[in-house]
C-alpha cells in the first residue's frame, strides 16, 4: 500500500495538496489489513478476524482477511469501489502514517508521496501561504494519534492473550473454485480454553475489557464463508 513514505515537512510539501479518497484501487492487492481491537465489533460482521505472529518481534497482531489469495482484495471491485459497509482504519488513513522518530515514544506524521491522492493542483493544501500547517494536518495528527493509542492497547491485548496461552493455529479448508484451499499461517483464540478459564481469570479478562473483542473475533470466523462466496462470484464473472 505504501511505496514512498517520507516525513511531512513544510520545505518539502509546502505546495502539496491532498485529495479525498474516492476509490480504493490502492488497496486492491491487499488480502489482509491490520485492525485494532476497537474495530472488532464493526469488522466482525464482514471479515474474518485472525491473528498473525511476528516471530522477529515475538508478538501477535490482529488482521482482517479480505481475500483467499495473496494479492487479491475481494472487497474492491473493478472500478475501485469498496464493497462493504466498513473500511479498516489503516486503509482509511491512507496516504498518511505514523512512524517512530527515534525518540522513545515519539512519532512523526509521514505521507506516501507516490500516492495518486497527493498532488500539486487538486485537493486541500497541507500548508498555508505562510508555511503553517492547515487544518488538514491538524486533523491527520489527531486521527493518527488516536489510532496509535488504540494500537498500543491492542498490543497489550495480544500480549495478554499470548501470556495466557489463548492462541491456537487456524487450520481451515475452504473451497476455492473447483479446488480445496488450506487457510493456514493464522492463529485464532481457542474457544475451549476461553470457556475453561477459572472464575478468577475470567473476571480478569472482563475487567480488562477483553471479552467483547474476543467474542467478536470468534463470531467473525463465520465470515470465511463470505470470502468463498465473493471468490466464486468473481471467478464466475471472468
Amino acid at each position: 500500500m505504501f511505496q514512498q513514505v517520507v516525513p511531512v515537512n513544510k520545505e518539502r510539501h509546502a505546495g502539496k495538496k491532498i485529495k479525498d479518497i474516492s476509490g480504493f484501487d490502492f488497496a486492491s492487492k491487499f488480502h489482509i489489513a491490520y485492525v485494532t481491537m476497537h474495530e472488532f465489533a464493526r469488522a466482525a460482521s464482514i471479515f474474518p478476524i485472525v491473528f498473525l505472529e511476528d516471530k522477529e518481534k515475538d508478538e501477535f497482531r490482529p488482521v482482517v482477511l479480505m481475500g483467499l489469495n495473496a494479492g487479491e482484495n475481494l472487497f474492491v471491485d473493478a472500478s475501485g469501489k469498496w464493497q462493504a459497509s466498513y473500511v479498516p482504519a489503516i486503509i482509511r488513513r491512507y496516504p498518511f502514517a505514523l512512524t517512530p522518530s527515534g525518540n522513545d515514544g515519539q512519532y512523526v506524521v509521514c505521507i506516501d508521496e507516490a500516492s495518486s491522492l497527493v498532488g500539486d493542483t487538486e485537493g486541500a493544501a497541507l500548508f498555508d501561504e505562510k508555511g503553517e500547517p492547515t487544518q488538514v494536518i491538524e486533523n491527520v495528527k489527531r486521527y493518527l494519534a488516536e489510532l496509535q493509542q488504540m494500537d498500543a492497547l491492542t498490543h497489550n491485548f495480544c500480549k495478554y492473550l499470548a501470556e495466557n496461552n489463548m492462541f491456537t493455529p487456524l487450520n481451515m479448508r475452504v473451497r476455492d473454485n473447483d479446488k480445496v484451499k488450506n487457510v493456514s499461517g493464522c492463529y485464532v483464540v481457542n474457544e475451549d480454553r476461553l470457556n475453561s478459564l477459572s472464575d478468577q481469570k475470567f473476571l480478569e479478562f472482563k475487567n480488562n475489557s477483553y471479552l467483547a473483542p474476543l467474542y467478536a473475533h470468534l463470531i467473525s470466523l463465520a465470515q470465511t464463508e463470505r470470502l468463498v462466496k465473493l471468490q466464486d462470484e468473481k471467478s464466475a464473472a471472468k
